[in-house]
């Protein structure tokens, strides 16, 4: 009687042991499928690929809490094709398309928005604008409101578009900017490119 009861008492030791790995590795799996699930939402496979090159720069230039960011901008800018992802050439050499290495892309845009960043004192949606506009925006918006806001990207953009002595070199893609004579840059930059950081669950 002895013998069964501890033989019983070891088997359901033995039983509760493996229920006990078995819920943990099962934890574990689902930790990862969580982990692995959450994908800014529409971001094209290109600029997935190009995640562990934008962390490394991220975290050079002191901007890792904002990699999501950096990747939607890109996604923005070029879907994330081409040997300058982040089209990144102007704020690099002054010019487009002197930027022929998607590293060297990536490293530059991640610079200037960290600049841009500092700049527009942590206002992430101001950098952004900044990162499509110039960082005249910064100063611009210091002058009025001290915040960005869509009013200003608006305002900024007429202005500078009518200051231009040469308007035929403004592609101005939207139509609704065309009807403001909003053509400077993009407008609504700062609510596309935050469209894309949205988590794909909450799709």
């Amino acid at each position: 009687m002895k013998r069964k009861t501890k033989q019983a008492i070891k088997k359901t030791v033995l039983i509760s042991a493996i229920l006990c790995g078995l819920f943990i590795v099962l934890s574990i799996v689902a930790l990862e499928e969580q982990q692995q699930s959450y994908s800014p939402a529409n971001l094209s496979e290109q600029v997935l690929d190009y995640r562990p090159v934008v962390e490394k720069y991220a975290a050079q230039y002191d901007v890792k809490e904002h990699v999501d960011v950096l990747l939607a901008m890109m996604m923005q800018e070029s879907g994330g094709r081409g040997d300058d992802p982040m089209q990144s050439s102007e704020s690099y050499c002054g010019s487009r398309g002197c930027i022929e290495d998607p590293e060297l892309s990536i490293k530059q845009g991640v610079h200037y928005f960290s600049n841009t960043l500092e700049e527009a004192d942590g206002d992430v949606m101001l950098a952004v604008q900044s990162y499509n506009f110039g960082k005249g925006f910064i100063d611009y918006v210091e002058a009025k409101s001290g915040e960005y806001t869509q009013e200003a990207a608006v305002n900024f953009s007429q202005e500078m578009y009518a200051s231009s002595d040469n308007q035929a070199k403004f592609r101005c893609p939207r139509e609704e900017a065309q009807k403001i004579n909003a053509c400077y840059g993009d407008i609504y930059y700062v609510r596309d490119v935050m469209a894309y950081t949205e988590d794909a669950s909450e799709k």
